[in-house]
């Protein structure tokens, strides 16, 4: 049975993440309704304009329902936007961040639209380079307990986990290599 993958569906690259996951070998669907968390083993927050998802969250009570989810043993998966909105503080910001990860970030420290790169980077769990794309990419600033990390990008933390959450700077769902969300899935069925 494959791994049910709500990718939270207000804004953001929603349609890659499920085609990410699909190809992967999840069953994922767009989620935009909090008692739809009741059907997944695992969510996916995908990038986007934080401050509109967190607008969307709080009026949809994602705010409650996804830290009692997690709680219960959900998975989750975020990138960019979707790392800001779990983190444990943001830095110089008035998104509301629900505190699942403990990190410190820093909204759009790589720069603007403009400023998008792309950069090979290497995965604690393979040998080869992996292209990250970071667009309006947060910096991770801080990491505290508990939480590993699983890449960097110039000596910083770029791709981290803790628990059941994995949390990405970068865009994996813009490439065509799917270890992330693989090794994401492989998170999932540990549980």
């Amino acid at each position: 049975m494959s791994v049910k993958v709500g990718v939270l569906a207000f804004q953001g690259d929603v349609s890659e993440h499920i085609e990410a996951f699909r190809k992967a070998g999840a069953d994922p669907f767009p989620l935009k309704k909090a008692e739809d968390l009741d059907r997944i083993d695992a969510l996916s927050l995908p990038g986007g304009e934080s401050t509109t998802i967190s607008r969307f969250l709080k009026e949809g009570k994602f705010y409650e329902i996804i830290p009692q989810k997690y709680s219960e043993g959900m998975a989750i998966f975020a990138t960019c936007a979707g790392m800001i909105l779990l983190s444990k503080e943001v830095i110089e910001n008035s998104v509301e961040s629900m505190g699942l990860i403990n990190i410190k970030v820093k909204r759009n420290a790589y720069g603007r639209q403009r400023d998008s790169f792309e950069e090979s980077i290497f995965l604690e769990f393979d040998n080869k380079p992996f292209t990250a794309i970071f667009i309006r990419a947060p910096r991770i600033v801080e990491v505290g307990n508990g939480v590993s990390v699983i890449s960097k990008f110039n000596e910083e933390p770029v791709l981290v986990q803790s628990g059941k959450i994995l949390a990405a700077s970068f865009h994996p769902e813009l490439t065509d290599d799917l270890r992330i969300h693989r090794y994401f899935l492989k998170m999932v069925e540990k549980r």
